[in-house]
């Protein structure tokens, strides 16, 4: 925004109301009633006296206009604030090693330039230079509201500083023990010390509630595009069924087998993404299944015993390393990491357990292609796939690895991948049984 255009000569807003040619007779004829016309508005006059302490800032925090209530409540002129930025004019007390109002008073104005929304600030201790006493400091207590004047493309443009001074009604607080009016001096000393410590606490308060609302919209957006990406997942294989029995309805004659085994096909993997999703719905909404001691290598033993193995498997399994968790969850972990690495690998799986005080450790390794330090952390994103991936298994759902990863987290644990000279070595640590 052109600053010089909102200004006046004397650094005030200067935005003036159009106005048309007054005193005109109503068209109809009828005698005294006159037509109401626009005045003339300068919002730059209407500024300089708003009651409330007003100050106008650039996103650079450089002062360009200011309320006479401003001036008179800070003790400035317009000649010591126009232009100037305004912490080289209100720098803070240098000597209060404990002085928290500039610092506040920024992070509250970054917040402002970030997000395009007004902050308000709880009350809060800005000592100011004495205006007749340089080097001199004052203690003054505000309460403070920052707002954004934005562009039409909602980019912040200005900045509007209101502050209200509260030093005269806490030091009445204290005035008032002296005359016996609400109790001891002492007694509203410490009202008013409880009075800013409160404030400082909300203040505090306000910021972490800032952060989990930001935290939290996150999460909507995150399960937005989840929702999103699993009702594309499902409406593949729909179509594929609809397609093949369209067309087999179609054409008499037609031998049903095929279609139907095909169409089998489409409805086995659409019960498997509606496990997997009704599985996440689980890890994320309800406290973790009873926990009972597991031990890793017999519950590998037992999961090779199930599967039918379509490559060779080496194992190296110490015994006893024994966690506290769920025998059919992590069975289910263990089969998911066991079926991407079949997806994946050449000739071999090799599956370890072994011990690093204070975690077991379950490792799961295939001599396929690896995955690459970049994609590590997408492969345990939901619905993501990696190019190989699809290229492997087309049907697949995306949800393997990020149930995997949950039902780890459930138990006080970490799936992660780690390096390994050939192949992808994804590793499972949790906390040993006590």
């Amino acid at each position: 925004m052109d600053i010089d255009r909102l200004l006046d000569d004397q650094g005030r807003p200067s935005v003036r109301g159009r106005s048309r040619p007054a005193g005109s007779r109503a068209a109809d004829g009828h005698q005294g009633e006159a037509r109401v016309m626009n005045p003339v508005v300068d919002f730059g006059a209407v500024f300089k006296v708003l009651v409330a302490p007003l100050l106008v800032m650039t996103p650079d925090f450089v002062i360009v206009a200011a309320t006479d209530s401003y001036l008179k409540v800070t003790g400035r002129s317009r000649a010591d604030l126009l232009g100037r930025h305004f912490f080289a004019v209100f720098p803070g007390d240098p000597h209060d090693p404990d002085a928290q109002g500039p610092e506040c008073l920024r992070a509250s104005l970054e917040r402002v330039l970030a997000t395009g929304e007004r902050d308000t600030m709880a009350l809060k201790r800005y000592d100011i230079e004495a205006s007749d006493r340089p080097g001199v400091f004052e203690e003054r207590y505000w309460n403070m509201i920052n707002t954004p004047v934005l562009s039409p493309e909602g980019e912040v443009e200005l900045l509007i500083h209101r502050t209200e001074e509260v030093t005269d009604f806490l030091a009445q607080l204290g005035r008032s023990g002296e005359h016996g009016v609400a109790g001891t001096r002492a007694e509203l000393e410490a009202t008013s010390a409880d009075v800013y410590a409160r404030a400082r606490e909300l203040q505090d308060l306000n910021e972490r509630l800032k952060h989990t609302t930001s935290a939290l919209q996150e999460a909507l957006d995150r399960q937005r595009r989840f929702v999103f990406d699993a009702s594309h997942d499902l409406r593949n294989p729909i179509t594929g069924l609809l397609t093949e029995l369209e067309v087999a309805l179609s054409e008499s004659g037609t031998d049903l087998h095929p279609v139907l085994r095909k169409s089998l096909r489409d409805a086995e993997r659409l019960n498997d993404i509606v496990t997997d999703l009704l599985e996440l719905a689980r890890l994320d909404t309800a406290t973790p299944a009873t926990t009972e001691p597991v031990d890793l290598a017999q519950l590998v033993v037992d999961e090779l015993g199930r599967r039918t193995p379509t490559v060779a498997v080496l194992t190296r399994l110490d015994r006893q390393v024994v966690v506290r968790a769920s025998q059919i969850r992590l069975s289910r972990l263990l089969n998911n990491l066991l079926t991407n690495a079949e997806r994946h690998t050449t000739t071999t799986i090799e599956i370890i357990v072994t011990t690093d005080p204070p975690h077991a450790v379950l490792e799961v390794i295939d001599d396929g292609p690896g995955i690459a330090p970049a994609d590590r952390a997408r492969v345990f994103q939901r619905l993501r796939r990696l190019d190989d991936a699809r290229r492997q298994d087309p049907g697949g759902s995306g949800l393997g690895l990020p149930i995997a990863r949950e039902i780890a987290h459930g138990y006080g644990g970490h799936l992660y991948i780690d390096d390994h000279p050939t192949g992808a070595r994804f590793v499972l640590r949790l906390p040993l049984a006590v």
